[in-house]
């Protein structure tokens, strides 16, 4: 397998990026296309002893799409940008999957625009796996599609489902729709209407739909899938990570108060590093773009080196799950 990575999205320039693709190289083995400025590249493969690896080829670019881009920067000023040029050879079929950690609008519109939606797909959706008490629950949308109709959330509940059950190994997944209350009734106008549409799909056979969830439910594992509007699923992600770094900062605080405190520390820190584990996004990676017709993933803008190799490793789990197949099947008629 070939994975094209787009090495200038990171905040940190090439430097996490290359480290992370060298990570993913000695751990997951495949080949990589390192996209981007070869100067940068080269001189972190260098000081890793990995410049004449054969299974990781550069392809030099000169421009680099920023935070501060217009969100059709791959598809119009930019097309010589490491995001537009990986891009396109994941279209031309020169590779498997990209991974990128640039702008989520530009690499929404670049993915829509050159990689193509799959046919019968009107958005596609940003999907990262959130933790709770049991395993993680898919959400969808996290943030490409700020504004959703019915249609839009009712075609994620299904991308989702499948999402969850081929790439998850989930049996008939329980989908949620995130809303401020449990009643039918409760949110605007697409959330009432999609709860018709999804409770309609439900007594027919096609999904496995239980209802509203609110948010505080969400950690409770009560779903396998949240469906959500670009905007709130943002929210709910980002609530999330927070809460669990503010939780996990003020344990630690409290376990290094005292010297008893200490002892106590020591003796439930095996259960403490394995929640870390759970909580921690850097263990993730990404989220793929359901409904893009090939394996495209974000990673996050902040991305270091372990952060970028879990994104790599998710578009590797990705694209050989078989949902984009499972979608088109589904919804590309």
């Amino acid at each position: 397998m070939k994975i094209i990575l787009d090495m200038m999205g990171s905040d940190d320039g090439a430097k996490a990026t290359t480290e992370g693709a060298v990570m993913a190289l000695r751990e997951y083995g495949e080949e990589y296309v390192l996209v981007g400025d070869e100067k940068q590249i080269k001189a972190v493969l260098r000081e890793l002893g990995e410049e004449n690896n054969p299974k990781l080829q550069i392809v030099h670019t000169d421009e680099v799409v920023t935070m501060e881009d217009d969100p059709n920067a791959p598809v119009r000023t930019k097309k010589n940008s490491s995001m537009a040029v990986a891009l396109s050879m994941l279209a031309k079929g020169e590779g498997d999957a990209v991974v990128s950690a640039g702008s989520t609008g530009a690499f929404l519109t670049g993915a829509t625009l050159i990689v193509k939606r799959i046919r019968g797909i009107r958005r596609a959706a940003l999907t990262p796996i959130v933790p709770n008490a049991k395993s993680g629950s898919v959400l969808i949308d996290c943030g490409a599609n700020v504004e959703c109709t019915s249609e839009n959330l009712y075609q994620f509940a299904f991308m989702g489902s499948l999402y969850a059950e081929h790439y998850m190994g989930i049996n008939k997944p329980r989908i949620a729709l995130i809303n401020n209350g449990a009643e039918e009734t409760k949110g605007t106008e697409v959330y009432v209407e999609t709860h018709k549409l999804l409770k309609e799909a439900h007594n027919n056979g096609e999904i496995n739909f239980v209802g509203n969830v609110e948010g505080r439910d969400v950690p409770q594992g009560v779903c396998d899938v949240i469906v959500a509007d670009g905007f709130t699923g943002n929210i709910l992600l980002k609530t999330i990570e927070g809460v669990a770094m503010f939780f996990m900062n003020e344990f630690k605080a409290i376990l290094n108060e005292t010297m008893l405190t200490k002892v106590a520390g020591a003796i439930v820190k095996p259960g403490m590093r394995a929640l870390k584990h759970r909580m921690d996004y850097t263990e993730i990676g990404g989220a793929p773009l359901l409904g893009i017709s090939k394996p495209c993933v974000k990673a996050h803008g902040s991305s270091n080196a372990k952060a970028f190799k879990s994104a790599i490793k998710q578009a590797i789990l990705y694209a050989n799950s078989g949902t984009i197949e499972k979608i088109a099947e589904k919804l590309g008629k």
